[in-house]
């Protein structure tokens, strides 16, 4: 096993990787983001000091270094070849690598994750689409995929509004509560605004 130096190490190395990989990325799904999600696992990790904080901290900085509206790369080519190159152990690397797998919405939609770690990164990904943070997301992707406003809109019913009752655990619920009541409010005063 690793001692915990060795582990602060790779996961600031993990830091600098995403860094660069998503240098210029303005869509929402930038470092920003992936630092987030990463902050959002630290949170979450305080009430389940049960989950093993390196896997779920190094899973969400490398969840999305593998992401299909990304990256054309099979099989986490990204993440196992970060984790291999940084000394990891074959069946560490693949406890990871089901983590990253369990947190896409549209892959995962109405799937728990099998382990803890999984359901906290993928709670700590989704509250990042929710909220003002998801507001904003939503509408940076929307410009650069040439979405219109109202398509833009259509996507919280399709998914943003759906997250709240997707959580996995108790802590990543009570903030969702909070979030999903602001993008509701929004969602009202945009329907307000459209409509005068």
């Amino acid at each position: 096993m690793m001692g915990v130096s060795i582990q602060d190490e790779i996961i600031d190395r993990a830091i600098e990787y995403v860094s660069t990989l998503f240098k210029g990325n303005s869509d929402g799904h930038d470092v920003q983001h992936t630092l987030r999600v990463y902050k959002n696992v630290q949170l979450l990790l305080k009430s389940y000091p049960e989950a093993d904080s390196f896997i779920s901290l190094l899973s969400a900085l490398l969840h999305d270094v593998d992401d299909h509206k990304l990256f054309k790369t099979e099989n986490n080519f990204n993440a196992r070849t970060f984790l291999k190159e940084n000394g990891l152990s074959r069946e560490l690397i693949d406890e990871i690598c089901e983590v990253i797998n369990s947190v896409s919405f549209s892959k995962n939609k109405g799937k728990t994750p099998r382990t803890l770690e999984g359901q906290i990164v993928q709670d700590a990904d989704r509250l990042d689409a929710i909220g003002a943070i998801g507001i904003a997301r939503t509408f940076a992707y929307g410009g650069r995929s040439g979405r219109s406003l109202d398509d833009s809109i259509q996507h919280f019913y399709d998914k943003l509004l759906l997250l709240k009752d997707e959580m996995n655990t108790g802590a990543a619920i009570k903030i969702a509560v909070m979030r999903h009541e602001y993008m509701e409010n929004f969602l009202k005063e945009y329907h307000d605004e459209s409509t005068k």
